[in-house]
């Protein structure tokens, strides 16, 4: 018997979004719209989000581009669910599905209708810790979202290769002590490599990356200036407040 998920409804993005999720377990933060407000997208043109989790991403994508097209993927069927849930909760069940699959599975996602060399952007908030290295939580749903595998990342990024046109766009949003591996990872299909360091405050030291990269492209890589989150007094700074509150683009160009 399914077991129903005990969930909140919260507002994201200074309440343009709104977003049911459980109340035990990971919980949308900041990295999710994070990663939306770095997907370049335009209207017209088909995403993917991979491990959406309740879909925050994706819908924040969406939110911000009208237009865009968005596949939600989960392996979760009930957050899955609660992802198809949220398009709807939001009206924006027009231009947003949700799909069950595992995002390591680019055959399970193509014979469930993403053809491959069809999808313009790719954006992906993957598992990050080592669950072999890291302590990790007891929850099933917190340690699903927060920890994977060894080689997990080179998986998704191949899933997103198969997708995605020649020229089409990942982006992706990684632990900053793991940039390294991205770029590794990255550097078999993708080019035009873009790193945007994510700051918790001034004068420290990354806690995040976002990565955008180009299928097909030349080889090259660039460090972006670094988003600062929070000013010295802790406070939020005013470039922060626009992308996670207004939602505000946040630009990861290779120029």
């Amino acid at each position: 018997m399914e077991v129903e998920i005990e969930t909140s409804e919260d507002a994201v993005l200074g309440g343009k979004l709104r977003i049911r999720q459980p109340l035990r377990g990971h919980r949308v933060g900041h990295d999710a719209i994070l990663l939306a407000a770095a997907t370049d997208a335009h209207a017209g043109e088909r995403a993917v989000d991979l491990g959406a989790g309740v879909g925050a991403a994706g819908l924040a994508l969406a939110v911000r581009v009208p237009g865009v097209r968005v596949t939600l993927v989960e392996i979760d069927e009930g957050l899955c669910a609660l992802a198809a849930a949220n398009a709807r909760l939001n009206r924006l069940d027009d231009c947003v599905s949700a799909l069950a699959a595992d995002a390591e599975n680019a055959d399970a996602l193509i014979a469930a209708g993403i053809s491959p060399g069809s999808v313009d952007r790719v954006l992906m908030n993957p598992p990050f810790h080592n669950a072999r290295r890291q302590n990790v939580s007891p929850d099933p749903r917190r340690r699903l979202a927060h920890a994977g595998a060894p080689g997990l990342l080179a998986r998704w990024i191949a899933t997103a290769a198969r997708l995605l046109k020649p020229q089409g766009v990942l982006t992706l949003i990684w632990r900053a002590d793991g940039v390294d591996e991205v770029l590794d990872a990255l550097r078999r299909a993708f080019g035009a490599i873009a790193v945007l360091p994510i700051n918790p405050k001034p004068g420290a030291p990354p806690i995040r990356v976002v990565v955008r990269a180009v299928k097909d492209a030349p080889a090259g890589q660039t460090t972006c200036s670094a988003l600062v989150l929070n000013d010295e007094r802790g406070q939020p700074t005013d470039a922060a407040e626009a992308i996670l509150r207004a939602g505000r683009a946040l630009s990861v160009t290779e120029t």
